[in-house]
């Protein structure tokens, strides 16, 4: 293996153990501090000279601030002469910033991956952007990594594969759902929200007396969850089960959770939960090993093909 050092940042330092255990590695040290007015100050306790740095940093609540420590990690990686900088970040912030959806508005997707290159960085590694089309942003290398076969992955380990249906949560995430049912292969249903439609919400597809899997990239406010429980429960399912990447779980969200009538919410760790916002029926799966394997093949000069087949 390539000599290669990983770095934590404060976004998610128990997921940044798990890649470096996936390793057999230490974490190196570092010292990120925040001074009383805000302003981070990191220091690089060791010589990083001529490696191959590989930084750990979901991008994630508060975003701005872990954004700012990844930027400014990044700078002092360059000016200690790394061979190149490599940056982990399993939850890309400003994701949904991914275009113009009404006039004047920034497309934030863009800017950040813009500043991270001119920050210095020379491969980006993720999971589950918000849109595939966010790849292209970058004039680097991306390695956009699944979780789609881990989640799957759960429910053929608990035999949750008869009579049931995955559900995209709107007809955006028809996409991820469609996955999900090839997986367990099971059929499609849509939930149908139309603004301004007097009847409300629906569903597409056949539910009745089914196990039902709300399946998306990410829950935040936990309002669509909520909506797709109430238009499933109208329909007639059996039981409901919530699966997502990215737990990012703002503006009440475990509150609204807490009250619905999931059998199990399945999220990754791409994002750390604080311990008052893990849910008893909650259940975490590692991408620690997903990502430890990607950066092992790279440091090697191997392909990843195998990490992106289903």
């Amino acid at each position: 293996m390539a000599k290669i050092k990983l770095f934590a940042l404060n976004g998610n330092k128990p997921l940044a153990q798990k890649i470096a255990a996936t390793l057999n590695m230490e974490l190196s040290p570092a010292s990120v501090k925040h001074f009383a007015d805000g302003e981070i100050q990191i220091d690089i306790e060791k010589s990083i000279r001529g490696a191959d740095v590989y930084v750990i940093q979901s991008v994630s609540d508060p975003v701005n601030e872990n954004f700012m420590e990844l930027m400014i990690m990044i700078d002092a990686l360059r000016r200690a002469s790394a061979h190149q900088i490599n940056v982990v970040i399993p939850y890309y912030g400003y994701a949904r910033a991914d275009r113009k959806a009404r006039s004047r508005e920034p497309i934030t997707a863009k800017m950040v991956a813009n500043m991270l290159e001119m920050d210095g960085v020379d491969r980006v590694i993720t999971v589950d952007l918000h849109a595939d089309q966010l790849q292209g942003f970058f004039d680097i290398p991306v390695d956009h990594l699944r979780a789609m076969p881990l989640l799957a992955k759960y429910f053929t380990d608990q035999g949750i594969t008869d009579n049931v249906v995955a559900v995209a949560p709107d007809h955006s995430g028809t996409k991820l759902a469609r996955k999900l049912a090839e997986h367990l292969g099971s059929p499609l249903a849509i939930v149908d929200a139309r603004p301004g439609d007097d009847e409300g919400v629906g569903v597409i597809g056949d539910v009745k007396g089914k196990t039902a899997i709300i399946i998306d990239d990410m829950i935040d406010t936990g309002l669509r969850v909520e909506e797709s429980v109430a238009a499933l429960k109208e329909a007639g399912v059996k039981d409901i089960y919530a699966a997502a990447t990215h737990a990012v779980f703002s503006a009440g969200a475990t509150d609204r959770l807490r009250n619905l009538d999931i059998k199990k919410i399945v999220v990754t760790d791409t994002i750390d939960i604080p311990e008052e916002d893990c849910l008893p029926n909650m259940v975490r799966i590692s991408v620690g090993e997903l990502l430890g394997e990607a950066i092992k093949l790279i440091s090697t000069n191997e392909s990843l093909h195998d990490l992106f087949e289903d």
